[in-house]
């Protein structure tokens, strides 16, 4: 099945910050609603900064699988990684910055759009990352 754009809830937790931490994404059929995928990433001892980046970088890897000639629009509830993935904030974290760099590598060329949303509108991705927790183990649901 081809889309032409798809969008990627992402999320991160961390139990402790730092304490174990995992990332979580969802991806959507924006037309539909339909969830397409969801993935929850563990991060080792992380803070919760960073298991939102792997959040994000899990769901557009996913995201390009499924739609690698669409568009991609990532909503997150972390102003930290979207203003810093649109170019508006600097990254001063070497873990961070190490994390954005492999970001935009994925994105290459593509069209990838970030959106801030409130934290009660991100339910499914923070879902998707504690679930990641509770299991002990990364997951991949397509």
């Amino acid at each position: 099945m081809s889309h032409e754009r798809l969008v990627v809830e992402a999320d991160g937790a961390s139990r402790g910050n730092p304490g174990a931490a995992a990332g979580g994404a969802v991806v959507l059929n924006p037309e539909t609603g339909e969830v397409l995928a969801r993935a929850g990433v563990l991060c080792g001892e992380a803070s919760n900064n960073v298991a939102e980046y792997r959040g994000m970088i899990e769901g557009i890897d996913i995201a390009l699988s499924l739609a690698p000639e669409g568009s991609i629009h990532v909503r997150m509830d972390s102003k930290l990684v979207v203003e810093q993935m649109s170019g508006r904030w600097k990254i001063k974290h070497p873990d961070m910055q190490d994390l954005a760099h492999r970001a935009r590598e994925l994105i290459g060329s593509h069209r990838v759009t970030f959106e801030w949303v409130p934290r009660e509108d991100n339910a499914r991705a923070d879902a998707a990352a504690n679930m990641a927790l509770d299991r002990g183990e990364s997951y991949r649901e397509l």
